[in-house]
């Protein structure tokens, strides 16, 4: 005989207990606040000290992953993240000895710059993951050409990024997939971040080899903040200002 039992419906956000949708709301409250603090520690790090040097967001992503291959790497620094860590006269004094040669003869006349700025952080006995500037064989492992990120640097910022953030769209999707809007843009919303951060982050390998592609990163990074926004604000919404309907979840109960 057939089974002529109720269809068994899932619940929608509207309809959840109150202390499940007091969970989630705390859950999608507090990822929304560690994005816009992830976006202002991006702004502080990467766009701001590019942006001092007049450069626009695009071509300071590809800075970022392509290099500036018109500098050298300890020249990029001093202009760019480490540009507040020195006085002006000082970075003039290195510049002028970068380009000149960087000689060993005239190391003596920035070592005591490099002493009093730089080697607090750039020591073996730091235990820092940075060129130490402790010596002259040292410093000239960064007087070099920035080619950007390293593929080791990609690789492990890449696998960090992946795990991470596809987790973080596995429970906002979760929560998503129980609103009401219609399913086909349900289906868009909780795909659409997995293949921004695709694009974004296999953009970072391409642009190291071609900036043009620093448009790709920017594009899939601004795709994955609507997204998680979308994922965030709609259940929110429907959690607590759209009428309960009862739905029915378990032969013909309600909740």
């Amino acid at each position: 005989m057939l089974d002529k039992s109720p269809p068994i419906i899932l619940p929608t956000l509207a309809d959840l207990p109150s202390p499940v949708r007091m969970l989630f709301s705390c859950f999608l409250v507090t990822i929304g606040v560690g994005y816009l603090t992830a976006i202002f520690y991006l702004f502080v790090v990467d766009i701001r000290p590019y942006r001092e040097m007049g450069m626009t967001v695009v071509e300071g992503i590809a800075a970022k992953y392509h290099g500036r291959r018109g500098d050298t790497r300890l020249e990029a620094a001093l202009s760019g993240p480490m540009s507040d860590k020195i006085s002006a006269e000082d970075k003039k004094k290195i510049i002028h000895w970068i380009q000149n040669g960087a000689s060993a003869d005239d190391f003596n006349q920035v070592q005591p710059i490099f002493d009093k700025n730089c080697t607090v952080c750039h020591s073996a006995k730091s235990g820092l993951s940075i060129p130490p500037f402790t010596a002259y064989d040292e410093i000239m492992k960064v007087v070099q050409v920035d080619t950007g990120s390293t593929l080791g640097q990609l690789a492990r910022v890449s696998h960090i990024h992946l795990f991470g953030i596809s987790i973080i769209f596995l429970l906002t999707g979760i929560i998503f997939a129980l609103s009401s809007i219609p399913g086909k843009w349900r289906l868009l919303i909780i795909v659409l971040p997995y293949l921004s951060i695709w694009a974004d982050i296999g953009a970072w390998w391409i642009t190291k080899y071609e900036p043009v592609f620093a448009y790709v990163v920017l594009v899939g990074g601004g795709l994955m903040g609507l997204a998680l926004a979308a994922q965030i604000v709609i259940p929110l919404w429907e959690m607590w200002f759209i009428k309960r309907t009862g739905a029915i979840f378990e032969k013909g109960e309600k909740i």
